[in-house]
Protein backbone atom coordinates (compact mmCIF):
# COMPACT_ATOMS: atom_id res chain seq x y z
CA UNK A 1 0.00 0.00 0.00
CA UNK A 2 2.78 2.43 0.90
CA UNK A 3 4.51 1.84 -2.45
CA UNK A 4 1.28 2.77 -4.24
CA UNK A 5 1.19 6.05 -2.35
CA UNK A 6 4.80 6.86 -3.24
CA UNK A 7 4.13 5.89 -6.84
CA UNK A 8 1.14 8.23 -6.97
CA UNK A 9 3.24 11.06 -5.52
CA UNK A 10 5.98 10.45 -8.08
CA UNK A 11 3.42 10.42 -10.89
CA UNK A 12 1.98 13.72 -9.68
CA UNK A 13 5.52 15.17 -9.55
CA UNK A 14 6.10 14.04 -13.15
CA UNK A 15 2.80 15.62 -14.24
CA UNK A 16 3.82 18.90 -12.63
CA UNK A 17 7.17 18.72 -14.43
CA UNK A 18 5.37 18.31 -17.75
CA UNK A 19 3.06 21.25 -17.01
CA UNK A 20 6.06 23.35 -16.03
CA UNK A 21 7.91 22.49 -19.23
CA UNK A 22 4.85 23.34 -21.34
CA UNK A 23 4.41 26.66 -19.58
CA UNK A 24 8.09 27.59 -19.85
CA UNK A 25 8.11 26.77 -23.57
CA UNK A 26 5.13 28.97 -24.39
CA UNK A 27 5.91 32.19 -26.25
CA UNK A 28 5.00 34.28 -23.19
CA UNK A 29 5.15 32.09 -20.06
CA UNK A 30 3.16 33.24 -17.07
CA UNK A 31 5.73 33.80 -14.34
CA UNK A 32 3.12 33.33 -11.61
CA UNK A 33 2.12 29.93 -13.03
CA UNK A 34 5.77 28.90 -13.36
CA UNK A 35 6.45 29.89 -9.76
CA UNK A 36 3.35 28.07 -8.51
CA UNK A 37 4.25 24.89 -10.38
CA UNK A 38 7.81 25.01 -9.02
CA UNK A 39 6.50 25.42 -5.47
CA UNK A 40 4.14 22.48 -5.92
CA UNK A 41 6.96 20.32 -7.29
CA UNK A 42 9.26 21.25 -4.40
CA UNK A 43 6.56 20.46 -1.85
CA UNK A 44 5.89 17.08 -3.47
CA UNK A 45 9.61 16.32 -3.57
CA UNK A 46 9.82 17.03 0.18
CA UNK A 47 6.82 14.77 0.83
CA UNK A 48 8.31 11.99 -1.30
CA UNK A 49 11.66 12.22 0.49
CA UNK A 50 9.94 12.19 3.89
CA UNK A 51 7.76 9.22 2.94
CA UNK A 52 10.76 7.35 1.52
CA UNK A 53 12.82 7.98 4.64
CA UNK A 54 10.07 6.72 6.91
CA UNK A 55 9.86 3.40 5.07
CA UNK A 56 13.34 2.29 5.36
Amino acid sequence: MHNNHLSALRNKHAELEQKLEREENRPFPDSRTVLDLKKQKLHLKDVILHESASTG
